[in-house]
């Protein structure tokens, strides 16, 4: 198994313990080495989440490839698909959040009001509390993995309920302004966990984007939270793939891709070679976890 990248960007080092002082965290064990890094379940919750202060401060938004624009933090991601019918967002994150990201999309040049669809990878806070707020402020439709709308329904920040206008299922399609996106349900991480794929042009050609899903377990393995994962996996590795991006920035190594884009070299993110970089380092995680279990008695 190979895989490209990098487990810590510069300023997102953080030790097993630091996590562990924020919350509540996965143990540090087992460790699998994947292309020469070594991962435990920790040190990846570290390289995802970053420090409070990285989970809330705008990354310099940009240009990833053709109508597709990065408005996220240093560490949770947050994507603006742009159309002529208007703004499609991926992930509105924390509801702390949800101004900074406000303020990354009129940076690029667009209107905040003018998003339309918002939709999201996973109901995990970090990633959906901040979906009544972007509704309140834009009027958005919000779509959620039917697997997932209990959860989302759960999530309730400042006692408001959380909107939900459209219910997805596996292989539903989300159009606005000619521009399509399918959502495949990868679900584990969560139920209703939500790998996005659409198309987008640049240069004349024709490119394959994957908004990556976390594929991480999380605790014990159940045994339906292990046929959920071997279904998740089987189905990211079928995908096309000329673009990876991920709901957590280091899952697809945005740093060093920007500055490698900031530096005048050829789109970065055009990265074929690595679309399916993450899904090994989670994959051979949870085949470690799942055999650390059965070693210890507590078959999934």
């Amino acid at each position: 198994m190979r895989v490209t990248t990098s487990l810590l960007g510069a300023g997102l080092v953080l030790t097993a313990a630091a996590i562990h002082a924020q919350q509540p965290g996965p143990v540090d064990h087992p460790a699998v080495t994947v292309k020469g890094q070594i991962y435990t379940p920790a040190s990846i919750l570290a390289r995802n989440m970053g420090s409070a202060e990285d989970q809330e401060t705008p990354f310099a938004p940009h240009t990833i490839i053709g109508n597709i624009y990065y408005v996220g933090t240093r560490t949770l991601s947050s994507f603006l698909v742009v159309t002529p019918a208007g703004g499609i967002l991926i992930d509105s994150t924390y509801e702390r959040n949800v101004k900074g990201i406000q303020k990354s999309v009129e940076q690029l040049g667009f209107k905040f009001s003018d998003i339309k669809i918002l939709l999201g990878n996973h109901a995990h806070a970090d990633h959906q509390e901040g979906d009544a707020l972007v509704k309140q402020m834009t009027g958005a439709q919000v779509m959620a993995m039917a697997e997932d709308v209990p959860a989302l329904q759960a999530m309730t920040p400042g006692g408001r309920m959380h909107p939900i206008d459209r219910i997805l299922h596996d292989g539903d399609t989300v159009t606005l302004g000619g521009v399509t996106l399918v959502a495949h349900l990868t679900a584990g991480h969560t139920r209703g966990a939500t790998t996005w794929t659409t198309k987008v042009e640049e240069g004349g050609r024709t490119y394959d984007v994957v908004f990556f899903c976390s594929l991480r377990a999380g605790g014990t393995v159940t045994p339906a939270m292990a046929a959920e994962l071997d279904h998740a996996f089987a189905v990211v590795r079928k995908l096309p793939c000329d673009v990876p991006l991920g709901d957590h920035p280091a899952q697809y190594n945005m740093r060093a891709k920007y500055a490698r884009l900031a530096a005048g070299n050829p789109n970065p993110f055009i990265d074929r070679g690595n679309c399916l970089a993450e899904a090994d380092i989670q994959e051979a995680m949870y085949r470690a976890v799942v055999d650390e279990q059965q070693k210890a008695g507590r078959l999934p």
